[in-house]
């Protein structure tokens, strides 16, 4: 009956793996599938094994797991950091170092987490530079995709080039400490960075064009429209573009904002701009994008309307933007009541309960003001309110809300908060003064009572597609490890390498738990193997460090699968990868280590 348990679990991970690759399937369909499958085994045919039946309870107890739990706070936390602009100063700061080169950008930020990983556990630092390169993405025009994936392989072969970089060098060098076989701080370097280099090789300069550009449409659109609207910005009291001096007929003050027109007591002003310096009651008539009437925003610039009730302006430096305030645009349909209407005389605002912030339109639109504009059927209108404010405009048949375009304003004023809760999390996790999943959970808590996260914000960023792949594979794990399925497989690789040269057993034995790594946890692969590989190294009358040291670089192999190791996990969401992305770009990978070590190690222990 061993046998049944053992080969049907083969079978089960086996089809799982070929109908994740496929992308034929549903990723949620295909782990719950699995999941099923277990069940539906170890209940039809109970299974009593060394260390007791495997109950249902344990096939589900990775929905349980730490690990998922790490991952779903740090997704909540990164969600506020992003919706705060609280990395936006880093990102400035390597942009301004890299110039306009967004893949030196790209290079210098992964080669910095690639370097901090291997002093800090791999894990925190995947957690600072998330948000550092989805915002350089945004801000350089290229795929977060691109670079996400790289950013979780680098450091993981940042942290195999000492000892504390990762908890699966620490967990082998535990296990062998017990057989008296002692690992030094920096006894893995010098093969670790032959490792290292080889993988930071592949990864900046070859991965990036096996990777397709995943980027959602809506995201897509977003980073993609350079369309302009133009806007009004009434300056009033205590508006931070008062003082701002025109230079050579520009406001350099104003930003990405260009200035059309200026009105001041009835009087208007075209540019050239001449000795002008903005006043209290300017009416400032000006073309952006909507991401930088974003940014404006943000700033609680105040006034951004062209106002046609007393509804008080977005931004107002005395009413700060909630964080359900959102901007998205709108089309004016055929026989929409606004058409036919001036800005002013639409009634938007009040009809709606939404903020007008821009007009676009297709054909050429004369020097005049915002709300002067006559609104025709076509024109695309540049909106802000409530989540409740656009739930009440979507029922409306006189806007039509283009759902991809809607985007919450970053809170800025809360930045130092989300930076402050962010930084608790990295330094707690960094010094192990607490485990990660506790202060990632409280940091998520954290996110939502100060105001830096809504509750529907926070649920967008929980990623179901993570949760069911991680209860899923657990489960398989489990049934691999309980039925001696793994054991089978290493005694088999050890049986088959019998009587070869040393370095081919190295070669061979490095190359089974590299395998065997991404379907179980790296830390379940390191307890399991490292036994054998002092047992491996006893046999032959090798070095039990060379054997020690290959289960360390080995197990740390987690690139073929984003089940293999938490940063994966960690990075899937943010980069809409598919499994099938982690397999095609993460097994050239495993085998250019596999391959690295196979020539170093044995040249480095000298067998």
């Amino acid at each position: 009956m061993a046998d049944l348990h053992i080969w049907a679990t083969y079978l089960i991970i086996v089809l799982s793996v070929v109908a994740y690759a496929s992308e034929r399937f549903a990723l949620e369909m295909v782990a719950l599938a699995s999941l099923a499958a277990f069940l539906a085994l170890f209940a039809v045919f109970p299974y009593e094994g060394p260390s007791g039946p495997l109950h249902p309870e344990a096939l589900l107890s990775g929905f349980a797991n730490p690990a998922l739990a790490t991952v779903m706070g740090l997704l909540i936390v990164g969600q506020g950091l992003f919706a705060t602009d609280a990395m936006d100063r880093p990102v400035r700061m390597i942009a301004r170092v890299a110039g306009g080169s967004s893949t030196r950008a790209m290079a210098i930020t992964l080669l910095s987490a690639a370097t901090l990983s291997a002093f800090l556990n791999n894990t925190p630092v995947v957690v600072i530079f998330i948000p550092i390169l989805t915002m350089l993405a945004a801000q350089r025009n290229f795929a977060a995709s691109k670079a996400l994936m790289p950013l979780s392989f680098l450091t993981i072969l940042g942290g195999m080039t000492t000892l504390i970089g990762s908890s699966t060098n620490l967990l082998v060098a535990g296990v062998a400490a017990r057989s008296s076989i002692n690992i030094g701080f920096f006894d893995i370097t010098i093969p670790g960075l032959f490792l290292a280099a080889a993988g930071a090789v592949y990864v900046l300069f070859v991965m990036p064009r096996i990777l397709r550009d995943k980027t959602t449409q809506r995201s897509f659109r977003q980073s993609q429209s350079g369309t302009q609207f133009i806007g009004e910005i009434r300056l009033g009291p205590r508006h931070p573009f008062l003082g701002i001096e025109s230079r050579a007929g520009l406001f350099p003050g104003l930003g990405e904002l260009t200035p059309r027109l200026i009105i001041r007591r009835g009087i208007s002003f075209f540019p050239p701009f001449e000795n002008v310096v903005l006043s209290e009651g300017d009416c400032l008539v000006v073309t952006a994008t909507r991401r930088v009437f974003m940014q404006t925003l943000a700033r609680a610039s105040g006034g951004l309307i062209a106002s046609d009730s007393e509804t008080p302006p977005p931004g107002n430096p005395l009413q700060p933007l909630g964080p359900d305030y959102h901007v998205a645009e709108a089309v004016i349909p055929p026989g929409s009541r606004h058409a036919g209407r001036t800005v002013r005389n639409a009634g938007i605002e009040t009809t709606h309960g939404v903020h007008m912030l821009g007009v676009q339109r297709k054909s050429r639109m004369g020097r005049l003001a915002m709300s002067d504009i006559r609104l025709e059927p076509g024109d695309t209108i540049l909106v802000g309110g409530t989540d409740k404010a656009f739930e009440d405009l979507r029922e409306s048949h006189d806007l039509l809300v283009l759902e991809w375009s809607a985007e919450a304003v970053p809170q800025r004023r809360k930045a130092g908060i989300a930076f402050a809760i962010f930084a608790a999390i990295v330094l707690t996790a960094a010094f192990n003064i607490l485990p990660i999943v506790a202060t990632s959970i409280i940091g998520a808590f954290a996110m939502i009572a100060t105001g830096c996260l809504t509750l529907p914000q926070a649920g967008r960023s929980f990623d179901r597609q993570i949760f069911l792949l991680v209860g899923s594979s657990i489960a398989a794990a489990t049934a691999l490890e309980r039925t001696g399925g793994a054991q089978l497989i290493a005694d088999g690789a050890v049986a088959l390498l019998n009587g070869q040269s040393t370095a081919v057993i190295l070669s061979g034995y490095f190359a089974v738990v590299a395998i065997l790594t991404n379907f179980l946890s790296n830390n379940a692969t390191a307890v399991l193997f490292t036994p054998i590989a002092i047992g491996i190294a006893s046999a032959s009358g090798a070095p039990a460090e060379a054997f020690v040291t290959a289960t360390i670089f080995a197990a740390n192999c987690s690139f073929a699968t984003p089940i293999g190791y938490q940063t994966n996990l960690m990075v899937m969401g943010p980069g809409h990868y598919s499994f099938a992305d982690f397999i095609k770009a993460g097994i050239p990978l495993v085998a250019i280590i596999w391959l690295t070590f196979s020539i170093v190690g044995p040249w480095y222990y000298g067998l």
